[in-house]
């Protein structure tokens, strides 16, 4: 049977690989290279630890702050936010004390299976070495900040993932560049890093055409449709016939999903980076800091990487002014960064409002398949989302309930 991916991230790579593997003739089909979007520039983080919804009422009561903070976490065009209101009322109702533990228990039991499936996944293709064997620290000022994660702290202790408290001495015991003014830290001992996050993405789909597979250059306009789906039409005229479709084109998902008369409350999350390069740059060698967490207003906000909430959608140009403010924050906690020259990135991130990814057939259409939504959480979820989809379409039994992450809960 032939099934087409659009979408050619890591996700998308992940899901034509597996199903290339169980003898679907697969053509993965975007309109750029293989992991240019979004994979190409994140944390490069197999983060089991940050499943928790961003919806609890530890973060969003912080969010009208943040919004005021120019330099806070969380930003949003004026413009924009008549747009947010549907997705902002569904963001609120995933506050509620039984929906948080329903949507802590289905991000938990993706991560419970995330790390064992990308260090197969990698060992399959031949690039083992692409992954770090030590854990990442989260890095707090004192115990005051410390104590309020505490609901970070205890949400691992109720799904058994396994962590260490740091005190002063036993922090610049790993990362003798950090700070004296880091008082506490948490050592989160399963969660790894990738050497680089592209790599990973460009090694998989090598092996997915090694195995067969066909990776097509175009922009999707549209479907074909009888009963089921039959085809996929680009925008230069070809058609793509195809008994299967699976939509994994990160936040242009909810495009695709409105064709198909079946709308997903998709948002994008704008995610920055800075990479420090060339004459004059000093990057300490930092084991346990990539993809690391910095709390409290004097380590700019929950997260270290500038992000920008639905800042503008998928059209407004970037404000690199986040990128700025990443690297300011960065050299409050390491006192020895020297940036140089330094090149700026920005990517778009899926965002649904309970946090919980999309990871389903479609609810109208059959033959057609979702995955999508996985936030910041695309690289940590990818090689576990490609098992999945490669179960759904095959009719496979999965290793865990999908009923959760179907495409119609909202």
């Amino acid at each position: 049977m032939t099934t087409v991916v659009v979408g050619a991230g890591i996700i998308g790579v992940s899901i034509a690989h597996d199903l290339q593997k169980r003898s679907r003739e697969v053509v993965l089909v975007d309109k750029g290279e293989p992991g240019m979007g979004a994979s190409f520039g994140n944390m490069a983080s197999i983060a089991v630890t940050e499943f928790m919804p961003a919806s609890r009422p530890s973060v969003w009561r912080q969010i009208p702050g943040w919004m005021l903070d120019p330099e806070g976490p969380v930003r949003v065009r004026p413009g924009y936010m008549p747009r947010l209101v549907p997705w902002f009322l569904r963001f609120l109702a995933a506050s509620r004390p039984t929906k948080l533990r329903e949507l802590e228990e289905q991000g938990a039991a993706l991560c419970k299976l995330a790390l064992g499936d990308t260090e197969a996944l990698l060992k399959e293709i031949g690039a083992a070495d692409q992954l770090t064997e030590t854990g990442c620290l989260s890095l707090y000022a004192d115990e005051a900040e410390f104590r309020a994660d505490r609901d970070h702290i205890e949400i691992l202790d109720r799904f058994g993932f396994a962590y260490e408290v740091l005190g002063g001495n036993a922090i610049r015991d790993l990362e003798p560049e950090i700070t004296t003014k880091i008082g506490k830290a948490v050592l989160f001992l399963d969660n790894r890093s990738l050497k680089s996050p592209h790599r990973y993405v460009t090694l998989l789909a090598e092996r997915f055409q090694a195995l067969g597979g066909r990776i097509e250059r175009g922009e999707v306009l549209g479907f074909d449709r009888s009963d089921r789906i039959t085809g996929v039409r680009l925008k230069d005229g070809r058609v793509l016939e195809a008994e299967e479709v699976v939509l994994c084109a990160g936040a242009w998902t909810g495009i695709l999903a409105a064709l198909l008369g079946e709308p997903i409350p998709l948002e994008t999350e704008r995610g920055y980076h800075t990479q420090i390069i060339g004459p004059g740059a000093v990057a300490p060698a930092l084991d346990h800091l990539a993809g690391a967490r910095l709390h409290g207003d004097a380590h700019g906000g929950r997260h270290p990487r500038g992000r920008d909430g639905g800042d503008g959608g998928l059209d407004a140009a970037p404000d690199y002014r986040r990128s700025k403010v990443t690297v300011r924050r960065a050299r409050e906690a390491l006192p020895n960064l020297r940036v140089g020259q330094a090149t700026e990135w920005m990517g778009h991130r899926p965002a649904l409002p309970d946090t919980v990814p999309i990871i389903s057939r479609s609810a109208r259409t059959p033959g057609v398949f979702y995955a999508t939504g996985h936030g910041h959480l695309g690289v940590t979820y990818a090689a576990t989302t490609g098992r999945l989809i490669g179960d759904l379409v095959t009719g496979a039994t999965p290793p865990i309930d999908l009923h959760p992450y179907r495409i119609d809960r909202f």
